[in-house]
């Protein structure tokens, strides 16, 4: 089990897949979160949470004000476990009052696909992403992803991706800009800007 840590959700507990994914520890889906909510960019956002498992990292940027969120997970069980997890935090907003603040009851998808293939067939542009990746991941596969999703963000997009401490830097297109690394232990985030 997983739990969102703030927002109308906040303490909700998730399913995770028993096998196949990695989720996102609460410390540093916590700094994450800090980091992003410091430059206001949550709030309203259209988030996109590739190779996402258990779906915890979007379902966090829903609580906390994300207008849409989709979730992109090929793994039929994570898939599952993805859409149990969504109608979670969808009953949470309509019980709640999606918010006392003004904040609509979040739209969440998810999309049962690989991650190019969704990348290469949807029309829409993001202002927040989440790319977390199997570690095992090739580091040419992580490239190409960033190649297809330099197509679909926002001029003012923020991109999160989340590898073990022990890869290299990824290689990202002329599009898109390193901002910094932040090292957690055996995760490392590089956080990514467009240019």
């Amino acid at each position: 089990m997983t739990r969102i840590i703030a927002g109308f959700a906040g303490s909700q507990k998730l399913s995770v897949p028993s096998s196949g994914t990695r989720p996102t520890s609460d410390r540093v889906r916590e700094a994450i979160f800090s980091a992003l909510e410091a430059r206001d960019v949550v709030q309203g956002s259209a988030v996109l949470d590739l190779y996402a498992g258990s779906g915890a990292l979007g379902l966090e940027a829903a609580s906390r004000g994300a207008a849409e969120v989709t979730l992109v997970e090929k793994n039929p069980a994570a898939v599952k476990v993805a859409k149990s997890n969504a109608a979670i935090i969808q009953k949470a907003a309509a019980v709640r009052g999606a918010l006392a603040n003004g904040q609509l009851k979040p739209r969440i998808t998810v999309a049962p696909q690989s991650v190019l293939a969704f990348l290469r067939s949807t029309p829409a542009s993001f202002d927040l992403v989440f790319v977390d990746p199997p570690y095992d991941l090739a580091e040419a596969e992580l490239a190409e992803t960033l190649v297809a999703l330099a197509e679909h963000v926002t001029p003012d997009a923020r991109i999160v991706v989340e590898r073990t401490s022990r890869s290299p830097e990824p290689t990202l297109p002329a599009s898109l800009t390193l901002d910094r690394r932040k090292d957690y232990g055996e995760t490392t985030l590089w956080w990514i800007t467009t240019v």
